[in-house]
């Protein structure tokens, strides 16, 4: 895998110098100079350093070069001036136009969706995160191949072509096509492992929770909160690129399992979420969504926008969700109104939240999950704890004329406990 940065760079322990270019339409205009705040961010991710941001209003993009000939002019002579190492365009770029404006620069230039990847290639842990991001990558890489022998072989490494690098990207269609199909085999491999760890799960009555949100939301810091998982939790973009499921003993005795995934993100490419369908698979059949937002940030109902239509383009919009504003403790709680519910407002790095967010989830779960009343005898201490852990328990008497313990408590519809109660 290519390096993160340039072999002469590395030795200096230097940033790449990033000259960031973003055009503002009538489309875009809203939420433009968030989105260009965010590919700063994104461009920090990657470890490049923004020296200069060239920005320009327009009706539309330019057909060619996205910014027109005058504009590309000034482009140059920034990138001469600032002694840029890489392009990154707040757009996503045609072949056409990137092969224009990369023989009129004599550098690298990418576009937001490769510069996302890009991340995704330096935060996958896991081998089928890695195998993810490399096929779509490649995905995104083929159409582009035209006019980027030349560009490619003096790379050097750095932001924009991590993952399946130079020797790869170079070589003709067929040998990555011959790739892009050995990737999907192995994927599928994984995902046939995936099913088979998520029907056991299934088929053991345990309630699953899914954890989603804008990237940079606090799912991982809210994850570790509730199960101590000790994940890893920064505040950057795509943090946690991998799902991670643990095990999480509730107060009451109840085991569920918690799902973290990857963050979403405003124009998330199309090729991610095609290379990432058998971990989307995973928050599919989740019995109830943790909807993590951050409360404190500036753009929160654009976050909120964008997750709540990915996810209903995921074919997640069956599955209940508790919004969960995070970050209260970076807000004025007088002043804060939500937008989303049910929801609940916590910070996930103040402990006495833990039992706020913790009784609003077991609420939740209660509204989705079944009643019933048992009664065990004296002598099935093994199926009262086997309850404990399956259901939420609300009461639980030993009647000491019969022997016999009277619960009562909630469980999936369709688990034995409620069976064993209607019959």
């Amino acid at each position: 895998m290519v390096g993160a940065i340039g072999k002469d760079k590395d030795m200096a322990n230097e940033k790449e110098k990033v000259i960031v270019v973003g055009v503002e339409t009538e489309e875009n205009s809203a939420q433009f100079e968030d989105s260009m705040k965010e590919l700063k961010n994104l461009t920090e991710t990657a470890q490049g350093e923004v020296v200069f941001s060239l920005t320009q209003k327009r009706p539309r993009v330019d057909r060619q070069t996205l910014i027109g000939k005058g504009k590309l002019q000034e482009l140059i002579d920034f990138a001469d001036a600032y002694e840029a190492d890489v392009i990154i365009f707040n757009h996503e770029m045609t072949p056409r136009q990137n092969q224009l404006v990369c023989e009129a620069l004599g550098i690298r230039v990418i576009d937001r969706v490769q510069l996302i990847l890009d991340i995704f290639a330096l935060r996958a842990r896991s081998r089928e995160g890695k195998l993810q991001v490399e096929l779509a990558q490649l995905n995104y890489l083929l159409p582009r191949l035209i006019g980027q022998g030349k560009h490619l072989s003096r790379l050097g490494g750095g932001i924009g072509t991590r993952g399946p690098g130079e020797t790869k990207l170079e070589s003709d269609r067929r040998h990555i096509r011959n790739k892009i199909t050995v990737i999907k085999r192995e994927l599928k491999e994984v995902a046939a492992h995936r099913e088979r760890s998520r029907q056991k799960r299934q088929t053991a009555d345990i309630f699953q929770i899914g954890l989603v949100g804008y990237t940079n939301a606090g799912k991982s810091t809210i994850i570790n909160l509730l199960t101590a998982a000790k994940t890893y939790s920064e505040d950057q973009l795509f943090a946690t690129l991998d799902p991670l499921t643990k095990k999480w003993q509730m107060p009451n005795g109840m085991v569920v399992t918690i799902t973290d995934t990857v963050g979403f993100i405003q124009d998330l490419p199309t090729q991610l979420i095609e290379a990432f369908q058998s971990t989307l698979e995973e928050s599919r059949e989740m019995d109830l969504l943790l909807h993590v937002v951050d409360a404190s940030a500036s753009n929160r109902l654009q976050h909120e926008q964008t997750v709540t239509a990915l996810m209903e383009e995921l074919d997640f919009g069956t599955i209940p969700v508790l919004t969960v504003y995070n970050k209260k403790d970076l807000i004025d709680k007088d002043e804060f109104t939500p937008t989303l519910f049910p929801n609940v407002l916590v910070s996930a790095k103040e402990s006495q939240d833990k039992e706020i967010l913790i009784s609003r989830i077991r609420e939740k779960m209660m509204e989705l999950l079944s009643p019933y009343e048992l009664t065990l005898g004296a002598d099935q201490g093994q199926a009262l704890s086997e309850l404990k852990r399956q259901t939420i328990v609300l009461s639980e008497e030993f009647l000491e004329a019969e022997n016999s313990y009277q619960v009562r408590g909630f469980a999936k519809n369709e688990s034995k406990w409620v069976r064993r109660t209607e019959e």
